[in-house]
């Protein structure tokens, strides 16, 4: 069926685009022609003398007006959403009154509500069922998605979609499902919401209703949690039971996937009120029917804002970024995860050498080496070295913000001393190439305090307070016990970027946590010393170690640019991964 689909394409291409343009072409040069003849007879006839520059400026404006009535031939039914977005500014829609949850607020989630980043050739979507099928299944099955692209663009728009619903989730557990939608998904969701859709959806009143012909699951979540949509009316897959785990079959259950236009009457109908309000994709012709119900209805046209940036800024969001997880950094549209796949065998043997020097040599040989394969480490220090502790005194505590599980290892070989990491749960294979002593904490407060202050009188200890690693600009609440173990508190501002793979995962394997931080071409570390806490901020000075953990936590905030939070480790788990967090 392939192959006939493929020579229905070209014909068509070639009929309506190069036909139909050459056409239009030779239609404008006979109009053009026709205009320049009537005014040479009409100046011939009038004899009278005008101005050349005159006579040039009526035909300009003449030839202006045609081109306009032409154009306004050709202007779509529906009025682009900047029109609404007039009205709205003019207090002459949407204006407020009692009624207004009555009235309801309709329209796609695919390339309107979120932009659209991947070719249309393969499918606006592919990005996210790219993300399910990499996170939420394997390796295989997404290598198995990229390789439809080779034939996604000869099938039409519901066949692609049919295609890529089945490879992604065939097969596919559902509580895996469920978690790729509550800790991978909504951050891709947020970074690329359509600026201009959602300023209509913000500031409406009328309550709002979703109608796609995507798998639901794949964005029900996201729109009723973050979006606070009313409803959502997606294609809904099949589930089977097998030895009590439930799992997807790839095929839509019911009357199967969802027409948005009949979906959208059969749910209006009982109420027999149409929807208020109504935006749709101005390149889709089903958007077309689809919000012909609607008392209102605008087109979002694509072509608008290419060269704008239409990206919602963060401090927009309906609800802070903080927690997330997955692997992946970057939106994986077909080219950027066919370079991930390239890179992947690269990157790995990469990460094992960097791993390699990290271990094997000595700190400076380490960090000349790893900034030569594309490791960025910017240091800055405003304290002076410290040796090792005099005799009846301790060693200094270096207090860091917590990003990855190497931040230890690179304070150690920026300052080119050996220090004693602590944490909370560290896996063994993490602790085996470790190229610095770590002693995982037991959870109990006197025991961990005791065996804290028995590392610190053998010399300079690192801890990470908020327990957890944090990927956006945000600090969890610091645990205060480490500010009753001394007064010589250093703060170290941390900070790891990546363009690949996060380091970092709540519910996947953390002995590869190093492994996937390494294998980004060009990751890059910053460290900050501050300088060494005054005595009258420590407990020593008559602060609590409340006190204490919260100055160092804003100051750290301060200096990274990051956003204080009372959360702590056990939240991050539960949101993310549904336990709290202990590595067995």
């Amino acid at each position: 069926m392939v192959l006939p689909e493929l020579l229905v394409i070209l014909a068509e291409w070639v009929l309506y685009r190069l036909l139909a343009n050459s056409c239009y072409r030779a239609a404008r040069k006979l109009r053009g022609y026709g205009f320049q003849l009537k005014n040479l007879l009409s100046l011939s006839k009038s004899q009278s003398l005008h101005n050349n520059s005159h006579h040039q400026q009526q035909q300009q404006q003449q030839q202006n007006q045609q081109n306009q009535s032409f154009q306004d031939s050709l202007n779509p039914i529906f009025p682009s959403i900047t029109k609404y977005q007039e009205l709205v500014d003019k207090n002459r829609a949407c204006s407020v009154s009692s009624d207004h949850h009555l009235d309801t607020f309709v329209c796609d989630v695919d390339r309107v509500l979120l932009r659209q980043h991947s070719s249309k050739h393969f499918h606006s979507f592919f990005p996210y069922f790219m993300l399910v099928a990499f996170e939420g299944g394997s390796i295989i099955r997404a290598i198995l998605l990229l390789l439809s692209c080779s034939f996604l663009w000869t099938l039409q728009q519901e066949t692609k979609l049919k295609v890529l619903s089945f490879l992604t989730f065939s097969g596919l557990r559902v509580k895996d499902m469920d978690n790729v939608s509550r800790s991978v998904l909504p951050k891709f969701f947020l970074e690329n919401l359509n600026l201009q859709v959602y300023d209509i959806w913000a500031r409406t009143e009328y309550s709002k209703v979703v109608f796609t012909s995507l798998p639901q699951v794949l964005v029900e979540r996201f729109l009723r949690e973050h979006l606070n949509a009313d409803d959502v009316i997606g294609t809904k897959l099949q589930e089977i039971e097998v030895m009590g785990r439930r799992f997807y079959t790839g095929l839509a259950s019911g009357s199967g996937f969802v027409v948005k236009h009949k979906s959208a009457e059969d749910y209006f109908l009982d109420n027999k009120k149409k929807p208020a309000l109504g935006i749709g994709c101005s390149s889709s012709p089903q958007d077309h029917i689809f919000i012909s119900i609607c008392k209102e209805a605008y087109l979002w046209n694509e072509e608008e804002s290419m060269n704008e940036n239409n990206t919602l800024p963060r401090e927009r969001y309906p609800k802070p970024l903080i927690f997330h997880d997955g692997r992946l950094a970057f939106l994986p549209t077909p080219l950027a995860t066919l370079a991930m796949f390239i890179w992947l065998p690269i990157g790995f043997f990469l990460a094992v050498f960097r791993i390699s020097v990290g271990v094997l040599l000595p700190y400076h040989v380490a960090n000349f080496l790893a900034s030569m394969s594309g490791v960025r480490i910017t240091f800055k220090t405003h304290n002076l070295n410290n040796g090792r502790p005099e005799k009846g005194k301790s060693g200094v505590l270096y207090v860091c913000n917590h990003r990855t599980l190497l931040d230890p290892v690179f304070l150690t070989t920026s300052l080119g001393k050996p220090l004693t990491a602590v944490t909370y749960s560290l896996s063994k294979f993490s602790e085996l190439i470790a190229p610095l002593k770590t002693v995982s904490l037991k959870r109990d407060r006197k025991k961990d305090g005791e065996a804290m202050q028995r590392l610190l009188s053998k010399g300079d200890l690192v801890v990470c307070p908020e327990g957890t690693t944090c990927r956006e600009p945000y600090l969890l609440r610091f645990s205060p016990l480490f500010a009753e173990l001394t007064e010589d508190i250093v703060p170290v501002a941390v900070d790891a970027r990546v363009s690949m793979f996060y380091g970092t995962t709540a519910s996947g394997l953390k002995c590869l946590d190093p492994i996937f931080f390494l294998m980004n071409p060009r990751p890059v570390y910053c460290l900050e010393v501050l300088k060494k806490l005054p005595k009258d901020m420590t407990c020593a000075g008559g602060k609590s170690s409340f006190e204490v953990a919260n100055f160092i936590q804003g100051e750290l905030a301060r200096v990274l640019g990051f956003e204080c939070t009372n959360l702590t480790r056990r939240d991050k788990y539960l949101v993310l991964a549904g336990n709290e967090g202990i590595v067995r």
